[in-house]
């Protein structure tokens, strides 16, 4: 019980307003962070850490939201790619990014679909994955087809989807037979199967850097810190994540 208070007090104390500046912060994340950046701020704000608002997007959309000068503080990208294109303009606190957590690629259909194991027949119509021209979830489905053999067989079913919630929606709505999402964004569906999930080694691995914006608040680090504390890392387990590396 003593060891409990005491780190319920340590939490407190580290993202007090007396720790840190109680700033307002706008977060730019990737839409398959939607359902732990809502639990996230709320125990951010619980633990005394100040109010953050959060707006969502495909990580290539907010990126480019970013580079016009749209007023965030923080960005979390879905791969490595958009971040980097930021880094290169020179837009980022380099020093604070990080990666907060993982995720895996999994095919979603309609509850009561059994796995299998293998994933060409679950493509052979109408499926939902993310734009892979730009959006991260869509470019690691592709690249998992390409290496299974399946992309050139399979290319003409795909429907695209702007960002991987979308591809998840439709599927949702049995519009598709099936869709490939992140296996976070499977278990937040509740009404979708995972009838499986690409192998590790089919694509990159799946990663969400995150960091401050250049000219972001000086809090932005603050929430990047309870992100990856054992609080923060708790909710993207919890939610079907993959910890960040230590």
């Amino acid at each position: 019980m003593f060891k409990r208070a005491l780190a319920t007090l340590l939490l407190l104390t580290a993202f007090s307003p007396l720790a840190s500046a109680a700033e307002k912060l706008t977060v730019f994340a990737a839409a398959s962070m939607k359902d732990a950046m809502d639990r996230a701020v709320v125990e951010y704000a619980a633990a005394g850490g100040g109010q953050v608002t959060v707006s969502f997007a495909s990580s290539s959309v907010l990126a480019r939201q970013i580079e016009a000068g749209a007023p965030a503080d923080l960005f979390i990208s879905a791969n490595t790619d958009w971040m980097n294109y930021l880094v290169e303009r020179d837009l980022i606190r380099v020093e604070s990014e990080r990666i907060i957590a993982g995720n895996s690629l999994v095919i979603a259909s309609a509850r009561g679909a059994e796995a299998v194991a293998d994933p060409a027949p679950l493509l052979e119509k109408r499926f939902a994955m993310g734009d892979p021209s730009y959006v991260p979830a869509g470019k690691y489905a592709k690249t998992a087809l390409e290496t299974l053999g399946l992309w050139q067989k399979v290319e003409g079913n795909a429907v695209f989807g702007e960002n991987v919630r979308v591809a998840l929606e439709l599927a949702g709505r049995g519009e598709v037979r099936a869709a490939i999402v992140y296996g976070s964004d499977q278990k937040a569906a509740g009404d979708l199967a995972r009838v499986y999930t690409f192998p590790a080694d089919s694509h990159a691995p799946i990663v969400y850097p995150a960091a401050a914006i250049r000219n972001g608040a000086p809090g932005a680090e603050d929430f990047l810190d309870f992100l990856t504390s054992g609080a923060g890392q708790e909710i993207f387990a919890e939610l079907g994540f993959s910890r960040a590396p230590d």
